[in-house]
């Protein structure tokens, strides 16, 4: 495979069909459900500059099968796929870097991320978000466990936007609703 060569391919899940693209140096994009399939994969072609769809190799595979256990709401590190960064920016580097450190089932928030990487203030934290909108990876680069300050739960750049982001939280055991149970009726 040509090393400049990034392809792309669709797969089910049991939140709907997803994709991934790759280049001979890692994944380089995943692209979650979209309104339908075709433009699930205009998403993730034009995102990643995809020349075409293609037979998946198998690390890919394995790629594609965390996806899709993990989208089922089992348990997966991914922080042992191989992804390619090149052409982003050091600071979107090491922030991604950093949300791959977020394990399963945890949270953290725009601010603290932002202090962890030296910056302050809220325009740290909205420098943080604005960084993390344009994440190649969700789920594999984890930007839906940042949350807004107080717990809340903020931005989500993907289609459905917040609501997807809780979707993905919920899978990870991870409830946002801190008020108490309401009784029938109420």
């Amino acid at each position: 495979m040509d090393a400049q060569a990034t392809h792309h391919h669709l797969f089910d899940t049991a939140i709907g069909e997803c994709g991934v693209a790759w280049n001979a140096r890692g994944l380089c994009g995943v692209q979650l459900p979209e309104k339908d399939r075709g433009q699930t994969e205009l998403c993730l072609a034009v995102k990643c500059h995809s020349t075409a769809a293609a037979e998946v190799p198998p690390w890919i595979q394995s790629a594609i099968s965390d996806i899709q256990r993990y989208l089922a709401g089992q348990p997966v590190d991914f922080s042992a796929i191989a992804v390619d960064l090149d052409g982003i920016d050091g600071f979107r580097k090491k922030l991604y870097a950093a949300l791959r450190e977020i394990g399963f089932g945890r949270t953290t928030t725009y601010g603290e991320l932002a202090k962890k990487l030296g910056l302050t203030g809220w325009e740290g934290a909205r420098e943080v978000g604005e960084a993390m909108g344009k994440n190649p990876m969700p789920v594999v680069i984890p930007c839906h466990r940042v949350l807004a300050a107080g717990g809340k739960l903020g931005g989500f750049s993907a289609y459905g936007g917040p609501a997807t982001k809780q979707k993905l939280l919920a899978l990870e055991g991870v409830g946002l609703d801190k008020a108490p149970p309401r009784l029938p009726g109420l």
